[in-house]
């Protein structure tokens, strides 16, 4: 039997082929694309940043509750930020995620401050669009539909090494994911409660 190759040994190759030779996905694509560039699009919002200490993030906060930008948001484990330019008004509650003590992700939620199950208008298939259309006036035009880690709907929008993630679980709020491709341990997992 020498030169035959062993059949289990020859599915395990073709398993490998057949992976290997598997198209990218439209956003896989992309992420390889954006990661290969070598550009770092650390910036978030509202002067927030990846690597960002942990004391700089705060006083930043405090800042901005001078100003009346920001406040606390529920059980003070928040920063609520008003959405004012929504179909809705509504907030963006938004908390970073540290390692290292260096910001490594920003994660939250969008919600309509008046929304109740007997408003369909205010549920979150709607409000994803809304809040998508607003993230576009920070981050620019590029959100790409993905498959859900939730419930309904979800995009995506890469540039460098910055993605932001939208999706929801809930009715009542759409999830939202800032995360460094560089530097992210599998965070998408993370959710906001």
């Amino acid at each position: 039997m020498k030169g035959q190759i062993n059949p289990i040994v020859a599915v395990l190759l073709l398993g490998v082929l057949f992976i290997e030779c598997k198209p990218k996905s439209e956003y896989q694509t992309i992420v390889d694309r954006e990661l290969s560039s070598g550009v770092r699009q650390d910036s978030l919002f509202l002067g927030m940043y990846f690597g960002m200490s942990s004391e700089d993030f705060y006083k930043r906060c405090w800042e901005l509750n001078k100003e009346g930008l920001i406040m606390e948001g529920g059980n003070n484990a928040t920063v609520h930020y008003k959405l004012d330019k929504l179909k809705h008004k509504g907030a963006f509650e938004f908390y970073p995620i540290f390692k290292d003590e260096k910001l490594q992700s920003m994660t939250g939620y969008a919600h309509y401050s008046a929304w109740a199950p007997w408003n369909r208008e205010m549920f979150a298939e709607s409000l994803i669009e809304d809040f998508k259309g607003f993230l576009e006036t920070w981050f620019g035009e590029g959100f790409m539909s993905v498959p859900s880690p939730g419930t309904g709907k979800a995009y995506a929008h890469v540039s460098g090494n910055r993605r932001i993630v939208l999706y929801y679980t809930k009715d009542e709020r759409v999830e939202v994911l800032f995360t460094d491709l560089t530097n992210d341990d599998g965070i998408l997992t993370k959710k906001a409660s």
